[in-house]
């Protein structure tokens, strides 16, 4: 089994502006770099410095930046990138702000827009990223008992999470908040969830 910890990526002047972003690839603020680093040094502490660790990202650069400032911290690798692991894509609703968006394509559970990729198909992609990342870092690893971060996205996060609660998180209406750490535990294929940070309104 394999200890995963998800890592929301940090802020970026679209997030500030609550305009979606999808797989439109915008880079870190320098707000989202500072939560970036308090989100390394979180994982510094509680880890047991003697333990394997890997880091892996998006391909998109705020994940990919996050993951990069994280690893230093933690003294790891260079992440590896998993392209599986991007955002959703948002088709038409990309670039909008999140009013303008509920405005024409109705709420993010129930929103029909153009071009956007189905949650069903999201999480398989997801799932299917996860289970390689998880395989290089058991061949890269073992036998030792090493944790794995994942940096990604809100989406993602967000489809992980409801598929190892069982659609029981995150409350409908909430969003993960930039730099959130979520928990979970990898075991024959399966998820289960261990911690989740809550998120913002």
């Amino acid at each position: 089994m394999t200890t995963l910890t998800l890592i929301r990526h940090g802020e970026t002047d679209w997030n500030l502006a609550r305009r979606i972003q999808g797989s439109t690839d915008i880079p870190l603020n320098d707000t989202g770099r500072d939560q970036a680093r308090a989100a390394g040094t979180a994982l510094r502490e509680a880890r047991d410095a003697a333990a394997p660790i890997t880091v892996v990202a998006s391909d998109l650069s705020r994940a990919r930046e996050t993951a990069e400032i994280i690893a230093d911290v933690l003294g790891a690798a260079s992440p590896r990138i998993y392209p599986g692991l991007r955002e959703r894509a948002y088709g038409e609703a990309e670039g909008l702000d999140a009013d303008e968006m509920f405005q024409r394509f109705g709420g993010w559970g129930n929103a029909e827009v153009p071009g956007a990729e189905p949650w069903p198909v999201l999480r398989q992609r997801a799932l299917a990223a996860l289970g390689r990342a998880v395989r290089d870092h058991r061949r890269a690893t073992a036998p030792a008992a090493a944790s794995l971060v994942v940096v990604t996205h809100g989406g993602l996060i967000r489809e992980l999470i409801r598929h190892a609660s069982g659609g029981e998180l995150p409350p409908e209406g909430e969003r993960l908040a930039n730099g959130s750490a979520h928990e979970m535990l990898y075991e024959r294929d399966r998820l289960r969830l261990l911690s989740y940070a809550g998120a913002v309104a």
